[in-house]
């Protein structure tokens, strides 16, 4: 299959959200040009603004309701690769169609789109998660061969009154499936292959004021800079970790490489509990300057004696993408300096 090449335009989906805005700025310093659909013009002022340095070779296109049968008809049109990150993120959805039904119409609705005004695209990456891949609880190393079939069923039993990040965890997985399902049904008749990628929450990005902070970040801040949490979120609670710059690489190199064609892909730098970022902001070298904030202590070295929350296998982003990772002092550092900067 045929990968897309420096001035190729990609369309990227939901590009004011917390992983898109990061795919968006590594396309165009690429040398790519992008069209960003989001659900408001307002929603796009702001990026219009931020990217205005690239002019034409970045655009905004509306799209209310990512749901709605055709809602990227002509979002799509003239397009040569698409790169779908639209999807819920929130673990505080009351019903259950609140986060699953989006999560996997607007999957969908993509897809179809691409099958019916894609004569262009060559790929479409869909941007799923590690969510979709681990099981909470089950010991064991994560790959690609591995579905969250514990949340689908926890979600399904339980419905409604399921837990918040269960349900988050489930829209994941059923909306990938959703994916290769169509994929699958669909690809005798198409000229685009599918590629999906799977990272863990993903630390650092553009945000305005504290309270805009995503889920893994703010947890990231109330960690190393809150001196709040107890002994056993620090020393035991935890997960995988990649930082979102990275994520964005993945996203072209996944377009770029015509062996990420037909492939699920974990991306993952690796594991840790809380403990490990307070260790490693404290090891800074010389260190992070704060002047309105810092760093706990927590219990120094705990995360070197517990085991790691989750464990994936990324083999296979090594053989295919090739992707290098930052490092936990590297983000450490950026995140404390971007704090900083903003005056946190």
């Amino acid at each position: 299959m045929p990968t897309i090449s420096t001035g190729d335009k990609v369309l990227v989906s939901g590009a004011n959200g917390f992983i898109a805005i990061w795919v968006v700025r590594k396309f165009l310093e690429k040398g790519y040009a992008v069209r960003g659909t989001v659900r408001s013009s307002d929603k796009g002022k702001y990026l219009e603004n931020y990217f205005k340095l690239y002019g034409d070779k970045f655009e905004i296109v509306v799209v209310e309701d990512i749901t709605k049968e055709g809602a990227f008809d002509e979002a799509i049109k003239g397009v040569d690769a698409i790169a779908h990150t639209a999807s819920p993120f929130y673990l505080t959805a009351a019903s259950v169609d609140e986060i699953i039904g989006p999560a996997v119409n607007g999957t969908v609705s993509i897809l179809k789109s691409a099958v019916k005004n894609g004569q262009a695209v060559k790929r479409v990456v869909v941007t799923s998660s590690g969510a979709a891949v681990q099981e909470v609880g089950v010991d064991k190393v994560f790959t690609e061969f591995n579905w969250n079939e514990l949340a689908i069923r926890e979600v399904k039993e339980q419905g409604d009154a399921a837990p918040g990040l269960s349900k988050y965890r489930a829209s994941k997985a059923l909306a990938e499936k959703a994916a290769w399902e169509f994929y699958e049904k669909n690809k005798a008749d198409i000229k685009w292959d599918l590629s999906v990628l799977n990272p863990p929450f993903p630390m650092i990005h553009e945000i305005r004021n504290i309270d805009a902070l995503n889920a893994s970040s703010r947890q990231w801040y109330d960690a190393v800079l809150g001196n709040t949490q107890s002994e056993t979120f620090l020393k035991v609670q935890g997960s995988a970790y990649i930082d979102v710059r990275d994520v964005a690489e993945a996203h072209t190199l996944a377009l770029e490489k015509e062996a990420a064609g037909g492939e699920r892909i974990i991306i993952s730098a690796g594991s840790c509990v809380w403990q490990d970022w307070i260790d490693a902001a404290n090891a800074l070298s010389p260190p992070a300057v704060l002047s309105r904030s810092k760093i706990a202590v927590g219990f120094p070295g705990a995360g070197k004696t517990v085991k790691a929350p989750v464990e994936y296998n990324t083999s296979k982003a090594a053989r295919i993408l090739g992707l290098k990772y930052h490092t936990k002092e590297e983000v450490a550092r950026d995140t404390l300096a971007d704090f900083e900067r903003r005056g946190w």
